[in-house]
């Protein structure tokens, strides 16, 4: 497969009151075009801030990152991102909300009928149609979220990434935006990164887990290749010998690796 996203040596630090402080280091790692890769480690393991390298929310103090053949200079619509806080403006309707980010990016190329239904389209892919004039307080966190993902994939990103986008759903509304998120990117194809903290959540979508280690200057300490076939089920795969030890590596490195390390 394709290479899409190449981070070669990269490093970041930061200047704070108390001196620089060290957040990643010596990160090395390439993602193919179409995969799901999630990003997992303990809290200040730096995470977030290897997402934010590859949007270009951050440019990193050293090393390279390369997206699609080129150097990632700064955020662009080859790049949407999905917070756990949806960002939804609450004075325009879930149309709306997809329509200005449609707008921002095709909106110099393409008519207003085309326009509406990139937004149509990326509505009916959320299974949203049928709320698409309704206020986001109008909704559920759960359909708020699915909004935010319509609204980043109607910019036809060339990777999709997602900080915990689902971290503050309750457990079941979380379980069915995953299998939604499954299904979305299945017949999307787009390449994926989530920052997750949950262990389950990270087998169950993902092609890759790249594990890091406890910050500060974490690094990317493994990276497990989760090899269950798609389309995946999550009763069926509670049954699944590869599923229970991709999660018992994960949890190996995080609470007996990287705890010991720390204590």
């Amino acid at each position: 497969m394709k290479k899409l996203v190449q981070i070669e040596n990269v490093g970041q630090t930061f200047d704070t009151k108390l001196g620089t402080f060290t957040a990643l280091r010596d990160i090395n790692l390439e993602i193919a075009q179409g995969e799901f890769v999630s990003l997992i480690g303990h809290s200040g393991c730096g995470k977030s801030t290897l997402l934010n390298l590859i949007a270009g929310l951050t440019l990193p103090t050293s090393g390279a990152m390369i997206c699609d053949g080129r150097e990632i200079a700064g955020p662009g619509p080859d790049r949407a991102v999905v917070f756990q806080n949806h960002s939804l403006l609450p004075w325009l309707t879930c149309f709306d909300n997809i329509y200005l980010a449609v707008e921002s990016v095709f909106g110099k190329k393409e008519g207003k009928a085309k326009l509406k239904q990139r937004t149509h389209d990326a509505l009916e892919l959320v299974h949203l149609a049928h709320a698409e004039t309704k206020f986001p307080n109008e909704i559920s966190g759960g359909m708020k979220q699915r909004v935010g993902i319509a609204r980043a994939l109607a910019m036809s990103p060339k990777i999709l990434l997602m900080d915990e986008p689902f971290g503050a759903l309750d457990a079941l509304t979380r379980a069915g935006l995953q299998d939604e998120l499954m299904r979305i990117t299945a017949e999307s194809g787009a390449t994926t990164v989530m920052v997750t903290h949950d262990v389950d959540e990270a087998v169950l979508l993902s092609d890759r887990v790249v594990m890091l280690t406890n910050g500060p200057a974490a690094t990317i300490g493994e990276i497990l290749e989760v090899k269950l076939p798609r389309p995946r089920n999550r009763l069926e795969l509670a049954e699944v010998p590869e599923f229970a030890h991709a999660r018992a590596a994960i949890l190996d490195f995080l609470y007996r690796k990287q705890l010991k390390k720390a204590a």
